[in-house]
């Protein structure tokens, strides 16, 4: 019982983050929330987000390990499904970083091709989640 309550509670830390990454780069595109100060808050939390990630995908491998004294055996699709929400998780913090710091000094075109790709990278991760949710 106390195994799947950690699970699901992970999962719902997840699920949250999953939310921030892929939905906030989208709303950071539409024209109400086109103010900088707005746009700095946004990759905040896109940011905060993409380490939630992080943080909570390692919470699976935790409670696996705590109560199986092992790790997942991921192989193949995976395996590879992993990898790519691991790389979206990196890149997707260090642009949510990159903007916070240097988004005044760049042009409004190069803005938005931040936020399109971090919708891409949140919407890539959420798609690998499905993967590797089906393919453990």
């Amino acid at each position: 019982m106390f195994e799947n309550l950690n699970y699901a509670m992970v999962q719902l830390v997840h699920n949250f983050g999953a939310a921030a990454v892929a939905g906030l780069p989208i709303l950071a595109l539409y024209p109400a929330a086109q103010t900088a100060a707005v746009q700095r808050r946004l990759a905040w939390l896109v940011g905060l987000g993409w380490a939630v990630q992080a943080a909570s995908g390692t919470g699976f491998s935790a409670v696996s390990y705590y109560y199986y004294e092992k790790l997942p055996d991921l192989h193949g699709v995976a395996f590879a499904a992993l990898l790519i929400k691991i790389l979206c998780a990196a890149a997707g913090f260090w642009i949510a970083m990159l903007y916070v710091r240097r988004a005044t000094r760049w042009s409004d075109e190069r803005g938005r091709s931040a936020w399109k790709l971090l919708a891409s990278l949140g919407v890539t991760a959420l798609a690998a989640a499905a993967f590797l949710r089906w393919f453990a």
